[in-house]
């Protein structure tokens, strides 16, 4: 079967590693060029040392994009850079394109592209030529609340605390992201004006307010660690009920009955949830790989829907476990 082929926008970060650690590997993907304007001419390999082995591929200034025959685009550039390039470049139509910036992730200035949460909206995505990829904090957040959004169970405000991996912030090194610093250590950042909450909402069709949200740095490398609570007149019963049926046909989002942690999901694509009924407290429990389900995996998913293909190629990775 013909390969589709495929350019990376920004290829030197974290998410463009993790993207070109899955597309090696996948049997239906050939990447054609992965620019990176500091890295033009280097080997890949060079930059990901996790690579060495995989690939022979060296990095590139960005060729004409009307000339190349790459099908599908992949924007891994910082935050703002997307619609600059998206503004400075001829880019054909029938050129597929996922940004895994949040450049185009809000109704208001989405510029045609839809939003990618395959949980809730796989249809418009199978049909889609320009995918929004969603935002790390805000897949963990929204995965643990849509059933309830869904069926009008979401009525009070909620309460969410969710711990990231360092390498959510990047692969520059910052004051509050390099090692010395993070390690051993914990901080709570943006604390109710995050800006994930936004599409959070739009998602969810309720108020910013509505959610208190407290991010918080973590001393660890990759994940992210959620937890929700807000009054429900569900039973723990009915609940798990719910979320057992609204996610009963997604490709990578599991409710367990038992207490989750966040070994299970590292080095996945998967979210895992966990429900628990404290007093009138509805108690959830959302995991996933900031790095996958919340960046390079979702995105592959996403590529996948596309272009017609299982939902789960190329995606069949093992947690990392111990």
């Amino acid at each position: 079967m013909k390969k589709i082929k495929i350019g990376i926008i920004g290829g030197a970060g974290y998410t463009a590693g993790e993207l070109l650690r899955i597309l090696l590997h996948h049997p239906q993907a050939e990447i054609v060029f992965v620019q990176s304007g500091s890295n033009a001419g280097n080997a890949i390999t060079d930059v990901h040392g996790g690579l060495i082995g995989e690939t022979d591929l060296r990095f590139s200034a960005l060729p004409s994009l009307a000339t190349t025959d790459v099908e599908a685009l992949f924007l891994c550039s910082a935050h703002g850079d997307s619609r600059k390039f998206m503004e400075e470049n001829h880019v054909p139509d029938s050129l597929k394109i996922i940004d895994l910036s949040m450049d185009y992730r809000h109704r208001a200035t989405s510029d045609g592209f839809v939003y990618g949460l395959p949980e809730r909206n796989k249809p418009t995505i199978v049909q889609a030529r320009r995918i929004a990829n969603p935002g790390c904090f805000a897949t963990a957040i929204q995965l643990a609340l849509l059933p309830l959004a869904a069926t009008r169970n979401l009525t009070g405000e909620v309460h969410v605390h969710a711990v990231t991996g360092s390498t959510g912030a990047g692969v520059k090194p910052s004051a509050t992201g390099h090692f010395s610093w993070r390690d051993n250590n914990l901080s709570v950042y943006k604390v109710f004006e995050h800006q994930h909450l936004k599409e959070i909402c739009e998602s969810l069709e309720c108020p910013i307010s509505q959610i208190n949200f407290v991010p918080v740095r973590g001393d660890f490398p990759r994940g992210i660690f959620a937890t929700a609570y807000t009054d429900s007149a569900l039973s723990v019963e009915e609940a798990q009920q719910l979320y057992s049926d609204f996610y009963h046909d997604a490709a990578f989002t599991f409710v367990s009955d038992k207490n989750i942690d966040m070994k299970q999901v590292v080095n996945t694509n998967k979210c895992l949830l966990h429900l628990e009924k404290h007093g009138n407290k509805l108690f959830i429990i959302s995991i996933i790989d900031n790095l996958l389900k919340g960046a390079s995996g979702q995105a592959v998913q996403n590529f996948n829907l596309m272009f017609g293909l299982d939902e789960k190629i190329g995606l069949r990775l093992k947690a990392s476990g111990f």
